[in-house]
């Protein structure tokens, strides 16, 4: 008898405390049965030893260790020899076997007969009891087991460590509720186990190393302390963890000699072949072997624990990261030259199988480029590189795409990837190679060129080619198999949703609108989700644009919510939505608010924004910075949009135009506010407005009512431009202006009495800079009314009705009847005229 056997390993120095798993062994325990079952390395071992060492069981356990040569009889002899060394006594009739092959029945009734009779149940620990050879039919192992402790009365508790699950029958112990199962998913280690055995090897690592730590060995025990034993021998132990290859570290030599030296010589080659692919199903690992016992083998490895698992309950399976690792750098080794062609094959039975992602990974992995890329195009699939879940994976994979591909298919699968790092050179360029190309086009092919086109129109800022190429795929529809464009959703809605942001940029609000509107109406299939955000960011900035607030606040609104619901990452989401909540947000005088919502703004545009969000994101910050007073920082915002050519389409010009005027009148000068203006050839209300503030900045009230003589007074102007006309002219009326005045601060106009930097500001409602008080120079009145309700006043004496006023001050119509109800207070009046004609005449109006 070897001692060794009957002792349980010493708990190691450094030890992760795992309570939870220790309670489950001490109620495990008051059954016959507990299993605990995990690959090598996962702790089983360890966590027995520990749970012996607080002797936790009704008794002081037993021990025994398993040996791979233990014959049946030598086996049970092993088992008395640890009962009595344990203190468990048995009466001597029970006996003791005769033979190593085996032990008879009268044998096990004779030892159950005996445990039943002790006077306090006996704690068994068989560890690595999978490591035995198989029983016999009748007198084995495992039957005998069995035997014991469905007839011992409770007298044995048995605690079993095992890689693979045991041969008794545990099913009958499940619908018994006799048994308590300790598995991989209940060994692996959280974060917080990792954390703390790190912390016990005196390492101090970033939350973010401890969850690279956790994704690479997916909390497999002896992998986290293996990676923390060569931590602790590097100079940089974060560096380690960026860095770190299983190949080079102990953990392959572990893999190595505990799991694949262990297994029989074929399935040792179906894991060196499988291993190219992140997962494996029977008819793929025949393909890649040539033989067809995959299944059966695949299925017995999942079993044993070979660190492949099933994936879910399908018939895939997958091997550990760590343990396909070690693999692939064994193949390479041992069959050089393999690898490439083990890629091509798995490409060709996963592309056979509609599998187009996966194939198209693995063809990228072989560097066989027509192959993935036709499988692209031909599939009508190069939507999947821009949105999706499969676009980040396709997107690695097609990274050593070379620079000049040959071949139509490769050229416009490389256009895709230069969209998508917002190379409109590198796009153009691959184009023009798709376009040499004198092979014929199939209407898939033909129908992807023009796809890359509208997306390659808007990059360029191109409307004009955008909408050429959206005339082609929309003749091409029709050409093309509708159960293959059915599984494509995301063509249609990416191509409008690209078309529509071409249109935006060309300034054309109309047919922007009809292309956005058709690309969230083609969105809500799985994989349009980033082409929802887009359309809706970009259709809120053409309302915005539009001149209407309201509508555009509620797309962006939907775009960002539509991120968050789909989780987005940032570089997916809209920027034009914070840019448009940014604008809405100064339209309606909330300055912290605009400011908050440049900062995410910023975050989404990325490093290579499209110029709509760039002119967006400059007007919008002259405009705060304006708003707040700081003229300088309001040319500054606009000047870094403007480097060299300046603007290419002529609402670009009117947006930058408009915000330099306004940050002039910030600075107090009006004259360069006018120069501004008079640089483009815009015309419309907005300039109207603009010119007309600059002029009654400037003292002369005459030509600013001049200015809005031309603009409509019904209802064809946008309630916000409305109310701001109407708002101009009450002050201008306040200064004195008339058409036929004399100009000039020296003639009868007075200038306006909040001065140059206090006139209101294109698209700042009332001149609102953030100060409650009224002018001091006004007779008395009970209280003093606030800005917002001289607001409202103003607008009431425009006879305007309290919805309007609502809509031009983006209120509910219930506040507009709470500022009114205080204007009557302070007023001391009843009725909306009285208060209209009080006000005039104590020269509030």
């Amino acid at each position: 008898m070897l001692t060794a056997r009957f002792t349980a390993p010493a708990v190691p120095k450094l030890l992760v405390h795992r309570p939870g798993l220790l309670e489950r062994l001490s109620a495990g325990v008051q059954g016959p049965l507990t299993l605990i079952n995990g690959p090598a390395g996962s702790g089983k071992t360890v966590l027995t030893a520990q749970w012996a060492a607080g002797r936790r069981a009704p008794g002081a356990p037993v021990w025994l260790t398993v040996e791979p040569d233990d014959a049946p009889g030598a086996f049970w002899a092993y088992v008395l020899e640890a009962l009595h060394r344990g203190g468990v006594e048995l009466p001597a009739a029970v006996g003791r076997p005769t033979r190593a092959e085996g032990v008879t029945r009268s044998f096990l009734v004779r030892l159950a007969e005996g445990l039943a009779a002790a006077p306090r149940p006996a704690v068994l620990v068989l560890d690595q009891f999978d490591t035995a050879r198989p029983p016999s039919a009748t007198t084995g192992m495992t039957e005998g087991l069995d035997f014991v402790l469905r007839h011992s009365s409770g007298g044995l508790r048995v605690v079993l460590t095992s890689r693979t699950d045991s041969l008794l029958p545990l099913h009958r112990y499940r619908a018994a509720g006799e048994i308590t199962e300790i598995r991989q998913a209940d060994l692996r280690f959280t974060p917080g186990d990792a954390g703390a055995l790190l912390d016990e090897h005196r390492l101090r690592i970033s939350p973010e190393g401890v969850r690279l730590l956790m994704d690479r060995t997916e909390g497999w025990a002896a992998g986290v302390r293996l990676c923390a034993l060569a931590m602790q021998r590097s100079p940089d132990p974060e560096a380690f963890l960026r860095q770190f290859a299983a190949d080079r570290t102990t953990i392959a030599d572990y893999l190595l000699s505990e799991v694949l030296d262990t297994q029989p010589a074929s399935t040792q080659d179906l894991l060196l072949r499988v291993c190219v692919t992140d997962r494996v199903h029977p008819g793929l690992a025949d393909a890649l072997t040539g033989r067809d016992d995959g299944a059966r083998t695949l299925a017995g490895l999942a079993r044993d624990n070979a660190f492949l698992e099933r994936v879910e309950a399908s018939d895939w399976y997958r091997l550990h990261p760590l343990f396909a690792e070690v693999l692939r750098a064994h193949l390479r080794q041992r069959r050089p030259g393999l690898e490439p062609l083990l890629h091509r094959r798995a490409a060709r039975w996963l592309a056979g199988t509609g599998r187009l992602t996966e194939a198209v990974v693995q063809a990228a992995a072989a560097a066989d480029w027509p192959f993935a890329a036709a499988g692209l195009v031909e599939g009508l699939a190069l939507g999947r590189l821009l949105t999706g879940l499969e676009a980040e994976p396709l997107g690695r994979a097609l990274a050593a795409l070379p620079a000049e591909p040959d071949g139509r298919a490769t050229a416009l699968v490389g256009a895709v990837c230069r969209i998508a790092a917002g190379d409109p050179a590198g796009c153009e360029a691959r184009l023009r190679r798709a376009d040499a190309c004198r092979d014929t086009a199939s209407p898939a092919a033909a129908l992807a060129r023009a796809f890359v086109g509208v997306l390659a129109g808007r990059l360029a800022g191109d409307a004009a080619a955008a909408g050429r190429a959206a005339a082609d795929a929309e003749r091409l529809f029709r050409e093309v198999p509708p159960d293959l464009l059915a599984e494509r959703p995301e063509l249609r809605a990416l191509l409008l949703a690209a078309l529509g942001a071409a249109e935006l940029g060309a300034g054309r609000l109309d047919r922007a609108g009809t292309a956005l509107t058709a690309a969230v109406a083609a969105c809500g299939a799985p994989g349009t989700e980033s082409a929802l955000c887009d359309a809706l960011g970009s259709l809120a900035m053409t309302e915005l644009l539009g001149g209407r607030p309201a509508e555009a606040a509620g797309h962006a609104r939907a775009s960002l919510a539509a991120a968050e619901r789909y989780a987005l990452p940032p570089e997916s989401r809209s920027a034009l939505a914070h840019l448009v909540l940014a604008g809405v947000a100064v339209e309606e005088g909330d300055l912290p608010a605009a400011r908050a919502a440049l900062g995410p703004a910023a975050a989404a545009a990325g490093p290579r924004p499209e110029r709509v969000a760039l002119v967006a994101a400059a007007v919008t910050g002259a405009r705060i910075a304006a708003a707040e007073g700081d003229g300088e920082g309001a040319l500054r915002a606009l000047h870094a949009v403007r480097p060299g050519a300046g603007p290419r389409y002529a609402w670009e010009a009117d947006e930058l135009a408009l915000a330099e005027s306004a940050a002039h009148l910030a600075c107090g000068d009006p004259e360069a506010a006018l120069r501004a203006l008079d640089a483009v050839p815009a015309a419309g209300p907005r300039h109207a407005l603009a010119r007309a503030h600059a002029h009654l900045a400037a003292g002369r009230p005459g030509p600013a009512a001049r200015e809005l003589a031309g603009l409509p007074g019904d209802d064809s102007l946008p309630a916000p431009l409305r109310t701001r006309t109407h708002r101009l002219r009450a002050r201008i009326t306040a200064a004195g202006g008339d058409p036929g005045e004399h100009e000039g601060p020296g003639g009868p106009g007075r200038a306006d009495p909040g001065g140059p930097g206090r006139a209101d500001l294109p698209g700042v409602p009332g001149g609102e800079l953030g100060s409650e008080a009224v002018p001091a120079v006004r007779p008395a009145v009970v209280e003093a009314l606030t800005v917002r309700e001289t607001e409202v006043l103003a607008m009431a004496a425009h006879l305007l009705s309290t919805e309007e006023i609502a809509a031009g001050l983006y209120v509910s119509a219930n506040t507009v009847k709470t500022h009114l109800k205080s204007i009557y207070r302070k007023l001391g009046v009843t009725r909306r005229s009285d208060a209209v004609h009080r006000a005039q005449d104590l020269g509030l109006l």
